[in-house]
This record gives C-alpha cells, structure tokens and sequence, in this order.
C-alpha cells in the first residue's frame, strides 16, 4: 500500500508507478516483440532521466538539512529517498526478468543475443577483425591502481570495471590490477554477427570488448581478466550563475558544461561482480549514503534498446501508420486561404505534421506576409521548422523567435539553434527572467486589400517533425481575430515583461491559467449544487499541483463527475469515499506517447473546452509561460468530444489511477467489445475522410 499522506500521492512515488506502466508494455504479449524490447530501453532512459534531476532534487534538500515535506506531500526527503531506492531495485529485478522472457521469446524467432562465452569460430574470426577495425581505436582505457585521483566518469556512459588477476610475481603472491574501460558511444551497441543456417545473431558491444579483453591487456602476465558494468547518473539541474558581463548563451552554455562534473546522485553495477573490485571503486569515488547504490545485471545504459536493430523482421514490430490528411484541408492549395475561412485541427500522429511546416513555408514565400512570430521549446535534429523559418528572413520577412534556452536535456541543442537562427537573421527573444516559456504558438501577420491580417496555429505539443511521429497532440489553426490579438500581446510580454496583458480568449500562465481554471471548476460546483449536469473531463500529462488536486476534491464533495486521463505523474487520489468518490481516473501507455493537454467542462449544456501547453504541475501554473485556446468551431469542438471519449472507453491498455497505486488494467464488462484507444483513433479519423 503506498503512503498516502495529506491526502495525495508523492509525485516522485507517482513517477516510478508510471514508469512501471511502461515496464508493464515491455511483458505485454499484444505489443510486438521487438518492440517490447525497445520499451524497456525507455523504461531505463527515464529511469535515467528521473535521477538526474528528481532523485537528484530531493537529494539537494537532504544534503541541505531540511525535511521537504512541505514540497513532497508530507514525505520526509530522507525517507522519500530510501523508498525511491526500495522501488527502483524492485523494478530492475523485475526489467531483468522481462529481459530473460523476451530472449527466450527471441530464440525462438531464431534471433540469438549471445554472450562472449556462446561464440562459434566462425564468430569469432569475425568478431576479432571487427574489433581490431572499429572498436580498438576508440577505446578508452585507464588503469587504475597508481592514480592518484580516480577519473572523471561520464554521466550517461557505461563503464566495464575490469579485474587483472596476475600471476605469481616475485615476492611470491598474487596481485589484483584494476582497469575501466568506458563503452565507446559512437559504435551501434548491437554488433549484427553474419547470419547462421538462417538464423539471426547479435552480441553486445560490452561483450565483443569482453571477448577481446587479451588483445587489450598484451601487456600484462595475468593469470585471469573479468569485466563487470557499472555506471553512474549526476545531477543535471543547471546552477547558472549571476554574473553580468556573460550573455544568456554563455551562463547557459557554462552551465551545460557544468553537469560534466556535477555530484553524483546514483551508481549501478552488475551484481555479479566480484566484492573487492565493488569495494575498491566504492571507494575510490566516495559513494555516500545519499547516493543511491543499485546492483543491477549484466548491462546497463538499457536505453540502447531503444534502437534495437530490425533485422528486417517486421512482423515482430508496430505496423507503420500513414498519416492522414485532414478533410478539406489540403496540402496542394493555400493553406492561409482555407484557414481565413474556417479553423482546423491536426491529431499528430494520425494526421501528418505537415501542415506545420507547410504553414511555415507557404508564409515564407507569400509576398503579402510581412512577419512571423513563434516560440520553440524543442526541435528536431535536422528541424525544418528552423529552415523554414531562416527561409523566411531571406525573403526579408520580420522573423521572430522565442528560443528556450532551458529546455531540458535539449540545451545544447537549442544553443546550437539560436546561433544557427541569428547568424541568419531571425531576431531572437531568451524569454523571460524567471520563467521558462514552453507555449507552442505561432503568429503571422499579412498584409491584404482590407488590412493586416493575421494567422496562427496553437499546439499542445512541441514543433518537432520527429516527435511528432510518436508523441500524440493536437494543434489548432486559426484566423480568429480574438484569439490572434491575446496571441500576440503573450509576443509582447516576451519583450516587455514588466506588464500585464489581460486575455479575453487566451488562458495564460504564470498570471491566469491556475485562477480561469479554477473559476471553471467553480462554476460546475454552482451547476451541481443547483442540481444540474455538472462535469469534468481532463486528459494532461502529470497532475502534481496540490491546489488543483484540493479543488478536484472540493468538486468531487460537491456532486461534480470527473474522468481524468493521466498518462504520467497524479498526486490526486480517486474514489475515496468522502474526498473523491465522484472522481475516476485512467492512464493509457501504449504505442504512442499519450502528450496532449485537453479541458472540458459541462458548464450547464454549453461545454467550454480548451486545449493547452500547460500540465496541472506547480511548475506550469506559476513558473512558466503557457498558452490554452478556447475551441469555437462546432466541428472541432465534437471532433475533441469524440477523441476523449474514444481514450476513456479504452479497455485494453487503460490502467486505473487508486490509492494502491497497482497499475491494474481497466476491467472489461463482457458484453463490451474490446476497444484499443489509439487504434481505435486512427479508425475515427480514416471514418471522417469518408464521410
């Protein structure tokens, strides 16, 4: 039973139990097997990415001496961290034992991972002529035992620790030397062997090193050599510093590089390897009792299964989907002349992201646009978002880009952007101080014969051609006149911050979004208290702000009926008789990322609904610019009726928020077909060209 203090669900407690829900797609027989695999590669980069900066939060608090329980739900930091180690060792046990039904599973496809002691000759010849043309030379290999200080170790890296037992020596007794070789990244992880009487072999890389562990160490006598993995995570909240003189690039750019040599937060390691090697580093880096010290298997770093090689067997994976277009929008006319007319709504990625970049171009290349404004949160590696938009300040538009630069874990990336951006003339905005800006608006202005027009899309999800093909949001194009004008007075205060627009369409935080949501929720407490129809539908990623999950229970009290889809974190626990007994809520993980934020409200018969950038976490509500849209046009407005109802109704792959926190599956009634939500979706969108 999960503790369940002050009446909410620790967020990091909450956290690992949606990671669970992950693992639980990698064991799911309906999911293909290659691709169960690739799931559990992101249940471990998660997992990687929780340490780096929530495990990591929480040991920040400790080591400060304070309890946290005002900002972790009632948990002391201290215990929190215990338990969060207590989970996560159970969850790796678990992942191992998921790894060991899909190898088998595997075998039996005549797919082979094979270790460096079930090698054939004829392997080995060509494991031996690939290491020394690919691996040798990018080794990095350090004897350990005469440092005088142990190495820097990587964070996101995979070491093997290596033990040299070498023979008799002179004085007559055994000696151990110690190595570290670190795993190169730039090799595929998944070394493909020659095929074998048809069937398919693959060795990890960390076992073809293993297999050439002599051709390493030529130069010693030993007696012995084993080689056991081991890595660690570092803290990665970025401390930028005040000082003046140093631009926003720079304080940002220093503190990336600072996360090299941050603390340590977390050190896994093969528990099979030998107790004085373990000691022996234990030592040498300093782990501390608020580290947290994971025996774990073989291989670490997981989150290479992620590109887990095909080996043309596509029956083994997820059926590609084409991504459709939306009826009467089409890509070969003008899409700012259809948008003039009426709006219109993509569902990434059942329909194409396209028309973003579409969009984009087309505004790039119209003589009449004058300038475009957006803000980027994340971009693709190669984005032709970027391109566009450099395109369009080469045909002397006024381009203007609000660029992230903390976006986590992506701000190298954005900094390589912003320079690649300026040097072609976009003029940049890095936001606003104390406030990340993760809206995803967009905003042209055209001249035409009766003025300035504008044109506009709003997203709940990034401007990112490759997430797009996974993660699913909506995004919503539009010429409303009320919602472009609030549009770009949220452009004006990225510029002049110290005032405070007012919205008459637009919700937006960190000044509007947590009392306009509040105040929605109010008015369906009136319309139950009256006796009328009075409901609740959200569907967001992570639900952590105590306030909000406070006014979901006073609704609750009140009479409203509320159904919550949470793909992530919720602090908020339904059904409890007295607090939330009028409140369900469901979780669907399946082949898409479930990313979109949606709102609707009953509000007596004439139900508002809005779409959002922004989660019900603290962080949305009061420290960062966010955008919602209102939806006015009759057709999108059922069309997002419909998809919700379609993900509530999933009987398959919807687990049911409760207080034990179990991941159960949603139970079916017999009589009730069984009904896969992002299936079934792609099916309502292939229905709507039809009809």
């Amino acid at each position: 039973m999960v503790k369940t203090k002050n009446e909410y669900i620790n967020r990091e407690i909450s956290w690992l139990h949606f990671n669970a829900r992950v693992l639980q797609e990698s064991k799911d027989k309906r999911v293909p097997l290659i691709d169960r695999l690739r799931f559990l590669g992101i249940f471990s980069n998660n997992l990687d990415e929780f340490f780096k900066v929530r495990y990591a939060t929480v040991k920040r608090i400790v080591e400060a001496g304070k309890s946290g329980k005002s900002v972790l739900g009632g948990e002391k930091a201290q215990d929190l961290l215990e338990e969060i180690t207590k989970i996560v060792i159970a969850q790796q046990t678990r992942s191992l034992e998921i790894f060991k039904e899909i190898d088998r599973e595997l075998r039996e496809e005549n797919i082979f991972i094979i270790k460096e002691t079930e090698v054939s000759e004829s392997q080995a010849e060509f494991i031996r002529e690939y290491f020394f043309k690919k691996v040798n030379q990018e080794l990095m290999t350090i004897i350990l035992n005469d440092l005088a200080e142990f190495p820097l170790l990587k964070d996101t890296a995979a070491y093997l620790a290596v033990k040299i037992v070498m023979k008799y020596g002179a004085a007559g007794g055994k000696h151990n030397r110690y190595a570290l070789i670190e795993i190169p990244k730039g090799i595929d992880r998944f070394v493909v062997l020659p095929k074998e009487d048809g069937k398919d072999y693959i060795i990890m890389l960390d076992d073809l090193i293993r297999f050439c562990l002599d051709s390493v160490f030529t130069m010693f006598d030993f007696e012995s050599i084993s080689a056991h993995m081991i890595k660690i995570t570092r803290d990665a909240e970025l401390d930028i510093d005040n000082d003046l003189s140093k631009s926003f690039i720079e304080k940002i750019s220093s503190s990336v590089e600072h996360r090299k040599i941050s603390d340590p937060v977390r050190f896994v390691y093969d528990k099979g390897i030998h107790k004085d090697t373990l000691q022996f580093l234990k030592d040498k880096m300093d782990i501390t009792d608020t580290d947290s010290v994971i025996p774990g298997g073989r291989y670490h770093n997981r989150r290479d299964y992620m590109g887990f090689p095909s080996l043309g067997r596509f029956d083994l994976m997820y059926d590609k989907i084409d991504p459709l277009p939306v009826k009467g929008f089409s890509m070969q006319g003008s899409l700012l002349n259809m948008i003039a007319h009426k709006d219109y709504m993509i569902y990434a990625p059942y329909h194409t992201f396209s028309y973003v970049t579409k969009f984009l171009r087309e505004a790039a290349l119209d003589p009449l646009v004058r300038s475009i404004k957006i803000t980027i949160y994340r971009l693709a590696s190669d984005s032709q978002i970027a391109h566009a938009l450099v395109n369009a300040a080469k045909n002397g538009k006024q381009v203007t880009a609000q660029i992230e630069l903390q976006a986590r874990f992506d701000e190298q990336n954005n900094i390589e952007y912003a320079n690649y951006l300026q040097d072609e003339g976009v003029n940049l905005i890095f936001g606003v101080p104390g406030l990340k800006v993760h809206s995803k608006i967009c905003m042209i202005e055209r001249e035409e014969e009766e003025g300035l027009k504008r044109y506009g899309f709003i997203s709940t999800g990034n401007f990112n051609e490759s997430t797009a093909k996974i993660y699913t949001d909506y995004t919503l194009f539009t010429a409303h006149e009320g919602i472009l004008k609030d549009m770009n007075k949220v452009f004006g205060f990225f510029e002049t911050n110290y005032k405070i627009n007012k919205y008459k369409h637009l919700i937006v935080s960190p000044h509007y979004t947590k009392s306009t949501f509040k105040k929605l929720i109010d008015r369906e407490i009136e319309n139950a208290e009256q006796g009328k129809e009075a409901y609740i539908k959200i569907k967001m990623n992570s639900l952590t702000s105590y306030e909000m999950v406070d006014k979901l229970y006073e609704a609750s009290r009140a009479g409203v009926k509320i159904q919550m889809i949470v793909r992530g974190i919720n602090c908020l626990i339904p059904g409890v008789e007295g607090m939330s007994e009028n409140i369900e809520a469901i979780s669907v993980v399946d082949k898409f990322l479930e990313h979109p934020r949606l709102f609707i409200f009953g509000n007596g018969g004439d139900p508002k609904i809005y779409i959002s950038s922004a989660d019900w976490m603290t962080r949305n509500l009061d420290f960062r610019v966010e955008v919602g849209c209102p939806i006015y046009d009759p057709d999108i407005r059922q069309e997002l009726l419909d998809t919700f109802d379609i993900s509530w109704r999933d009987n398959l792959k919807a687990r049911v928020f409760s207080a034990k926190q179990d991941n159960a599956y949603k139970k079916r009634p017999k009589n009730v077909p069984e009904l896969r939500s992002q299936f079934e979706m792609y099916f309502y969108y292939q229905d709507k060209l039809k009809s």
